[in-house]
């Protein structure tokens, strides 16, 4: 069974939680990414992902709108060593896309809906001859 480790994203954008929400949505932008790990020193505060944005957007953003009025706090996580299939788990029943990955206190990864979807295609994907 396929383990988060093995399947994780290392290359992560993190913010701090005071930051301009629209500082981090150009950064989110130009790194390609969908979530940013809102981090306090170490520790992982919350998550701010592209629906995140969209809900600031749409309710009417202020240009002093910082990341934590609307991050989730708190934001589920998961272990390096737990299964794949326990993680899609969460994501599917929590109604999120993106996973952090912790290892103690510390963030060392995170898995996306899209990782998942690698991991299910993997053996369906056609291959040359």
């Amino acid at each position: 069974m396929p383990v988060a480790r093995n399947h994780m994203s290392r290359e992560l954008l993190t913010v701090e939680a005071e930051l301009p929400l629209a500082e981090v949505a150009e950064r989110m932008c130009a790194k390609n990414v969908g979530a940013a790990l809102v981090l306090e020193g170490e520790r992982l505060a919350g998550i701010l992902t592209e629906r995140d944005v969209l809900r600031a957007v749409a309710r009417g953003i202020r240009d002093d709108a910082v990341v934590v009025d609307w991050m989730t706090a708190g934001p589920e996580t998961i272990e390096p060593d737990e299964s794949t299939t326990h993680a899609a788990t969460l994501m599917i029943h929590g109604g999120f896309r993106h996973l952090p990955v912790v290892e103690g206190t510390r963030v060392v990864g995170m898995l996306s809906i899209r990782d998942l979807m690698r991991i299910a295609l993997e053996d369906s994907a056609p291959r040359g001859v």
